[in-house]
């Protein structure tokens, strides 16, 4: 798995964990929302200097982001509006 995704998945589960949405999560640290759930897809590769400052920022340690671990993959389930 590539390592992007690997700080991506960790990021969603962290902010899964919270029960908060993506935009409440992330403006309660003052990170840009659109951005950050841009890195939740893995679609950004982040320099060593950014993942340091959103550890601090999000007050984790860095191997939280970058260690892969299966029981944080997110498992979804879309449910159909019509039903019940």
């Amino acid at each position: 798995m590539l390592l992007s995704k690997i700080i991506g998945n960790n990021l969603k589960y962290l902010r899964y964990q919270t029960g908060l949405s993506q935009e409440k999560f992330y403006e309660k640290y003052n990170l840009n929302p659109k951005y950050m759930a841009c890195i939740e897809r893995g679609e950004i590769n982040l320099s060593v200097d950014f993942l340091q400052k959103l550890a601090e920022t999000l007050n984790i340690k860095i191997d939280y982001l970058i260690n892969f671990d299966n029981k944080k993959i997110i498992k979804y389930k879309r449910v159909d509006s019509k039903t019940k």
